[in-house]
């Protein structure tokens, strides 16, 4: 049976962020997104990205064929030039740059051997060049469904890192323990912030091209894995600031099937070129509510946890063509 992809797919994901910051802002002290027009919380899809990452890099080792070319502190021209050798490039070395088939086969070799190429796509021109790759999954930025209340938190430091700058440098050990013991008690404590939202539910948002999937070599096996890596993606990536984030279950995958019953070839076309635009889909079969009976009895006018909220979804509105598969629940459908 074929790995190929051969439908589009759009995905629909809840997620929630209790007593942490979602995604902070370093233009703006590391605060929690926000749209300044309605207080609405956003999350950037590199963020989303990195913790797919993070989670694909922790069940295979960063081992290839499922390799992670934008990894923590890494150099992407290592992978760039190993790229070209691995492909046999002979003038890498040379006066003369790369030529495009050298570029091509480098490019090749990339999507083969990292996942994250071959899913999300990579600008590799730097270096020794492998040119671009367009990926097949594209993430938009999440919402949250009200507006969030940002807060600065101010918390005490029992420990200080002084004296700082190269007078700190050159001192050893025994010179930085003297100079503690000469301190005021109070100087070797200071102040510090957190940032921090009480509770929001975002939406988020991802598109994926059976058409690009077949130019990279994005296959079924890597769609499951990027779905197993969506729904535990905050699992394994827990630290104090993120509070508690949780991606909420079923996701929800609209799989484009076509609608042609008699021509085979044009009923495929369709599968992957879609029925209907992904807004039809977002926007008509799933609707996230509040749920006024449940914040009453808890005394809250506002939501404060993922049961304030209920989710319906319209069956009869999903369009003739399309069909919802519910994550992980049904994911040998996919």
């Amino acid at each position: 049976m074929s790995d190929a992809l051969t439908n589009r797919y759009e995905i629909l994901f809840l997620f929630d962020c209790e007593n942490g910051n979602p995604n902070g802002d370093p233009d703006a002290g590391n605060a929690p997104r926000i749209d300044p027009q309605d207080m609405h919380g956003l999350v950037s899809d590199v963020a989303i990205k990195r913790r797919i990452r993070n989670y694909v890099q922790t069940a295979y080792g960063n081992e290839m064929p499922n390799a992670i070319f934008i990894e923590h502190s890494g150099n992407l021209n290592v992978a760039i030039a190993r790229a070209h050798e691995e492909a046999g490039d002979k003038q890498i070395n040379g006066k003369k740059g790369a030529t495009k088939m050298d570029v091509a086969e480098a490019r090749n070799w990339m999507c083969q051997n990292f996942y994250d190429v071959r899913t999300f796509g990579a600008v590799m021109s730097t270096g020794k060049n492998a040119g671009q790759v367009r990926g097949p999954v594209q993430v938009a930025f999440s919402r949250s469904v009200d507006p969030i209340m940002p807060l600065d938190m101010s918390i005490t430091r029992m420990a200080v890192a002084k004296p700082e700058g190269e007078v700190g440098k050159k001192m050893t050990s025994k010179e930085l323990q003297e100079w503690t013991d000469e301190q005021p008690e109070d100087e070797l404590r200071t102040m510090g912030r957190k940032s921090l939202i009480p509770y929001g539910l975002f939406i988020g948002k991802m598109f994926i091209s059976a058409h690009l999937a077949n130019l990279t070599g994005f296959g079924k096996k890597d769609l499951s894995l990027l779905l197993e890596a969506l729904i535990n993606m905050y699992e394994h990536d827990r630290s104090a600031s993120k509070g508690i984030m949780t991606v909420r279950q079923p996701i929800y995958a609209f799989k484009h099937v076509g609608t042609d019953d008699g021509d085979q070839s044009q009923r495929q076309r369709q599968a992957m070129l879609g029925c209907c635009p992904a807004q039809v889909l977002f926007d008509e079969v799933i609707q996230v509510e509040k749920n006024n009976d449940a914040m009453k009895n808890d005394g809250v006018n506002v939501p404060r946890k993922y049961g304030h909220y209920r989710v319906a979804v319209y069956e009869d509105k999903i369009p003739k063509g399309v069909e919802l598969l519910r994550l992980p629940q049904e994911l040998e459908k996919i």
